[in-house]
């Protein structure tokens, strides 16, 4: 791998935050994810401002919604030049996300199981099946489906590369250094492990956002695996 795989998660509840984190982390990282917070206190101004800035933007939205208002949302998205952006792996969202995207260079992932769940939370749910049983059965059905890549635990990506094959996107949050606390995340590897799995993109957030040196941070991940 010779691209930097860092994606950073802009978990945080203002622009101004956010805005803060990427003017430390200057060119050490140019690709950033915006999630249902941050999207929902700064919105599509913020996506813009970060791609005017020359960054990339990864929209971790979720999708999850009847067919048609995916598309529509997809389409939005699209025209605000994101680079990524999720879907949940139902076959009705997934196709409406498709269309929506349309000739765009918007690139669709699919999320399979989330990271924060294990076999009880499927359970709960209402699933019988294994945590690595769904996620097979969501990949399948997501490259049915023309998706370009896959969200899903690095535990499971060398078993997704398996199944989606060499051309598609994994992008593999949960993703911590050896000592780093795991948080909210069940199911998680460290950094080099991802990659050597197969991973093409690694979703961080607290142990850059929160550390001190964040910059210094991201510069230490991207020696763990081989790029520093």
């Amino acid at each position: 791998m010779t691209q930097n795989p860092i994606i950073v998660a802009l978990d945080f509840e203002s622009a101004e935050q956010a805005r803060a984190l990427v003017e430390r982390l200057g060119e050490t990282v140019s690709f950033y994810k915006v999630g249902l917070e941050l999207y929902a206190a700064a919105g599509m101004e913020f996506v813009r401002e970060l791609i005017a800035g020359g960054q990339d933007v990864f929209l971790d939205l979720k999708l999850y919604d009847i067919g048609e208002t995916v598309k529509r949302a997809t389409a939005q998205a699209a025209r605000g030049g994101a680079r990524f952006l999720t879907v949940h792996g139902s076959r009705a969202v997934m196709q409406g996300a498709v269309e929506g995207r349309g000739a765009a260079g918007l690139k669709l992932l699919a999320v399979t199981v989330l990271t924060s769940f294990d076999r009880d939370d499927l359970a709960d749910m209402g699933y019988s099946c294994s945590v690595p049983d769904l996620v097979e059965l969501r990949v399948r059905k997501a490259m049915e489906a023309g998706i370009d890549g896959i969200v899903c635990s690095p535990l499971e990506v060398a078993s997704v590369r398996a199944i989606a094959g060499h051309t598609a996107i994994l992008v593999t949050p949960g993703v911590r250094s050896a000592g780093a606390g795991k948080g909210d995340q069940k199911r998680v590897a460290t950094p080099a492990e991802a990659v050597r799995n197969g991973a093409d993109y690694l979703v961080i957030g607290r142990q850059i956002t929160r550390a001190e040196d964040p910059r210094e941070e991201a510069l230490r991940i991207l020696s763990e695996i081989g790029l520093g």
